[in-house]
């Protein structure tokens, strides 16, 4: 994990250095941004031993629990890490929505599926208010290490709940945010701890159904779609 954040730290720097300036503060999105850096360099990073989340796919990818003939979306799909293995768990009949909203992640995931010919995989552009897909449409939502880079959380909640069918499920992974123990990228990265992650989700209308920490340094927790949103 620390050869990754370093990583991401020197790509961030390059992103907020600017006319002699330097920014003190900077986003979870920033970094992502910059044309300068090549998706194919993301995935290096995404899919490397540094990184916990890649080193738990396995265990992550048990706990969404994906079945066979499921259509399912990953939300902030990055360069296709679990979309390429939700495509393997839900089979021919079934499909994988690829959301991004940076059109180098869009495109590389599309190419890489395309490559690898897995026709159950589209790739679909996404805004910061809203994952573009139809109302009803999906069984489950798989959201690894993605909440904290929601900047209008309420707004895409809501995309996420209108794309779900009737208890339809999200499944979502990110960092633990403890303070006094959690260390400080995590601090300055991450927006929200756990347990204001589930209030704002349940406000969404959602009904907690479990959590887990056993991912390390992330959580997971998965959500069942409620009839209404709270008011």
């Amino acid at each position: 994990m620390a050869v990754l954040v370093l990583a991401l730290a020197a790509v961030a720097a390059a992103v907020i250095a600017g006319a002699g300036r330097v920014r003190r503060h900077w986003g979870p999105n920033d970094a992502y941004q910059d044309p300068r850096v090549a998706a194919e360099t993301w995935r290096q990073l995404f899919e490397g031993d540094d990184r916990e989340i890649y080193r738990q796919r396995d265990l992550i990818l048990k706990l969404a629990a994906p079945k066979r003939g499921m259509t399912v979306a990953d939300v902030g799909a990055g360069t296709g890490l679990f979309t390429m293995m939700l495509s393997d768990a839900v089979g021919p009949e079934g499909r994988v929505y690829a959301e991004e909203v940076l059109a180098k992640f869009s495109q590389f995931i599309a190419e890489r599926a395309a490559r690898e010919r897995r026709n159950n995989v589209v790739s679909v552009m996404g805004t910061e208010t809203g994952i573009g897909l139809p109302a009803e449409s999906i069984d489950l939502v798989f959201a690894c290490d993605v909440y904290h880079h929601f900047d209008r959380p309420e707004e895409m909640l809501a995309s996420i709940r209108r794309a779900l069918r009737a208890n339809g499920e999200l499944f979502l992974v990110d960092f633990s945010r403890e303070p006094g123990q959690s260390p400080a990228w995590i601090l300055e990265h991450v927006r929200a701890g756990e347990a204001e992650v589930v209030r704002e989700i349940e406000k969404a209308g959602f009904v907690l159904l479990s959590r887990d920490h056993n991912i390390g340094v992330n959580y997971g927790l998965r959500f069942r779609r409620s009839e209404q949103a709270t008011p």
